[in-house]
């Protein structure tokens, strides 16, 4: 790996999905990263076969850089629909070219356990633990495959194998007290009344410490009971592991005791600049204001005085914001409507001006606002883009910085960090009823959201298929260019 960096013209963009499934990379040979070669374009880029790759690729200007895709598969998946394909909501073939294993692989799992819960001679208790599903993690993908797998048990199993149809339980397993407990509460609450009615039985404040072939072991938080119950299939839902070929990458760099790679704001991994990485192999480091404190104190203090007026913070505050973004969060947080109101006294008045230690005290606990991004789509799409659009002015902007002032080294950044923008979050529940959370402080509830989620999706298809003409379009035409 550590050749594939040496050359300058190189960028290697890494948008590889945390999971289990990947194989380990072999040293040499065909499958190896060392395999990528150079060619004449000006740069080189090698991206993975994800989410985040795609928002990438369909706006990147190809006739400057050499493309070429490392994956261990030959197909894009649209992860955000796969709980429904094991249950058979919705087919593999719709949002895969050509096949998906893992949400096969649980559909043709749980119909096993239904065969096996038919066969002749078994107890009724072993009829009832192979029919006892269990999902580990009460976040948005367990409690949509819940509510798909109890859809596709008593709208169409039932009816295939009757004589079991009141031996079925579905179980979630959450270590906090809520399910869904990143949504407003409102959709939290809505979600575990749903449940109940359905009969899917929710435990909340419950860590599972370690799962056999046919019994499940878990933990009380609040009474320390250990707890053990049988289960014909558990569906771990609760995190991702980091890929083998990221992992190997993170211990060359000096990463090897991180969870995930570490990123600065403009997705550049920390320790190789000439790599960038996206989704849910990385998460952005975001620097913390204190650490720039004194140098943005002396940058805004222009007459060297040793106080700055309001006049002089003004004129650092568009950078400050757009370099920490944890500032405005901070103002929302404590209801404050400019940057400058962080300067006023305990009582709400303005200060003529203020000493770097009255600077660090208004500063100092905006960093408790720093947040870590969601591993989901839309995070890695929009890094997608917002990469994309700093490749294309790549040039313009080493000339034309437009990026947010260096307080350190002077000068500005070439482009602005990464902003992430959420644009909300759909919680399906089963029996054509969803939940939403949108911007604004919008909940919505019911079967209405669950059409509007169907329509987000919709377009989501449309969007896919017209970027995947584009890019083959673009190829075609800069090789027919070419030649």
């Amino acid at each position: 790996m550590a050749t594939l960096l040496q050359p300058a013209f190189w960028f290697f963009v890494l948008s590889v999905e945390a999971s289990s499934h990947m194989p380990t990379p072999r040293r040499k040979g065909k499958d190896s990263l060392h395999m990528i070669k150079r060619r004449h374009k000006r740069k080189s880029i090698s991206a993975r076969n994800r989410m985040g790759w795609q928002s990438f690729l369909k706006d990147l200007d190809i006739s400057n850089y050499d493309v070429q895709v490392v994956s261990p598969r030959n197909y894009f998946a649209f992860t955000p629909l796969l709980p429904s394909v094991t249950c058979g909501t919705v087919e593999a073939r719709s949002i895969v070219e050509p096949e998906v294993e893992d949400a096969q692989r649980i559909r043709r799992t749980v119909i096993d356990c239904f065969e096996k819960a038919v066969l002749p001679g078994l107890t009724e208790e072993e009829r009832r633990t192979n029919l006892h599903f269990v999902i580990v993690g009460g976040g948005p993908t367990g409690v949509e495959f819940a509510a798909e797998l109890h859809d596709f048990v008593h709208e169409d199993l039932v009816k295939i194998y009757p004589s079991v149809k009141d031996l079925v339980s579905i179980t979630v397993i959450q270590s906090g007290d809520h399910i869904l407990n990143t949504f407003d509460e409102r959709i939290s609450s809505f979600a575990e009344q749903k449940f109940q009615r359905d009969g899917i039985e929710v435990l909340t404040g419950h860590r599972v410490m370690s799962v056999s072939d046919r019994m499940i072991n878990m933990r009380t938080k609040s009474t320390g009971e250990d707890i053990s119950i049988p289960h014909g299939m558990v569906v771990w839902s609760t995190g991702v592991g980091t890929r083998p070929v990221v992992k190997d990458f993170m211990e060359q760099i000096g990463q090897g005791n991180r969870r995930v790679l570490a990123t600065d704001e403009w997705l550049r991994v920390k320790g190789c600049e000439e790599v960038y990485a996206l989704g849910d192999c990385a998460t952005v480091d975001q620097k913390k204001i204190v650490e720039d404190i004194a140098e943005i104190f002396k940058a805004a203090d222009k007459d060297n005085s040793g106080t700055l007026t309001i006049e002089e913070f003004q004129d650092v505050i568009e950078d400050i914001v757009i370099r920490y973004p944890q500032v405005e969060l901070y103002l929302k947080s404590k209801h404050l409507f400019e940057v400058s109101d962080l300067l006023k006294d305990m009582y709400g008045n303005d200060r003529e001006e203020v000493d770097i230690e009255g600077f660090k005290l208004a500063l100092s606990l905006v960093d408790k606002q720093t947040k870590s991004l969601p591993a989901t789509a839309q995070v890695a799409a929009q890094q997608g883009a917002y990469l994309s659009s700093c490749f294309n002015r790549m040039e313009k902007c080493k000339q034309n910085p437009e990026g947010p002032r260096k307080f350190r080294s002077g000068g500005r950044h070439e482009f602005r960090p990464f902003r992430y923008r959420h644009l909300g979050q759909f919680a399906p529940l089963g029996g054509e009823q969803a939940a939403a959370e949108l911007p604004g402080d919008w909940v919505s509830l019911g079967r209405s959201t669950q059409w509007l989620w169907y329509s987000v999706y919709a377009r989501a298809f449309v969007i896919d298929f017209l970027a995947k003409i584009t890019i083959i379009l673009r190829k075609d035409l800069f090789l027919i260019a070419e030649a």
